[in-house]
């Protein structure tokens, strides 16, 4: 289960990173940041926090009102960035992930001295000092509430995509390349939010 021993190898308050969406074929990838304050979290919270990808829907949207309640409590804060379909054919998936997770971090009140990053690789540039931990989802409740808030943040997102280009399962699939996604581009083909650099839509075009 997450915790705070990592966030407590710093003197101050660091913001936990992590990012939904790097694989779909269709939609914008979404970062989250999420700063929790003299690693107090409500215990609800504390215990709920993992993985966004171990956690059912209801369980993440639960955990996503309470992240917001927290927040507009003063006991957190919040970012989230996007980098567009358009932005991920441009400059690659790698580097529109590093642009949405420089944008979480803009959205925040105030930028942190340092960053808890999910993953192995450090964005460059970055506003502030990074961190890498390899599965800090499941390591760092800090980087575990950003899973959450990235990924529901973008599962909504991709509803919305639902109903203005219906027929690709958006609202079911988030973009991933399900049968239902497949038998909606054979028969509608691609739409401006499919990621034209990735190998199954260029196929399509």
């Amino acid at each position: 289960m997450p915790d705070f021993r990592f966030e407590k190898e710093f003197s101050f308050d660091v913001a936990g990173i992590d990012e939904a969406g790097r694989g779909p074929w269709a939609g914008p990838v979404v970062a989250a940041a999420v700063v929790v304050k003299n690693c107090l979290l409500a215990p609800d919270l504390a215990a709920g926090l993992d993985d966004s990808k171990k956690l059912t829907a209801a369980k993440r949207e639960k955990l996503y009102t309470r992240l917001f309640e927290e927040e507009r409590a003063g006991r957190l804060q919040i970012g989230i960035g996007e980098a567009s379909c358009k932005e991920i054919d441009e400059l690659n998936i790698l580097q529109a992930t590093f642009l949405a997770m420089r944008r979480a971090l803009e959205n925040l009140p105030e930028c942190p001295k340092a960053a808890l990053i999910d993953g192995n690789r450090t964005p460059a540039p970055f506003p502030c000092a990074c961190k890498t931990i390899i599965k800090g989802d499941s390591l760092s409740l800090s980087v575990a509430a950003a899973s959450v808030v990235a990924k529901v943040y973008r599962d909504r997102l991709m509803k919305e995509l639902a109903q203005k280009y219906p027929g690709y399962g958006f609202e079911k699939n988030a973009g991933y390349g399900t049968a239902a996604h497949i038998e909606g581009l054979k028969k509608q083909g691609v739409t401006p939010e499919h990621r034209k650099s990735y190998k199954p839509i260029k196929e399509f075009l």
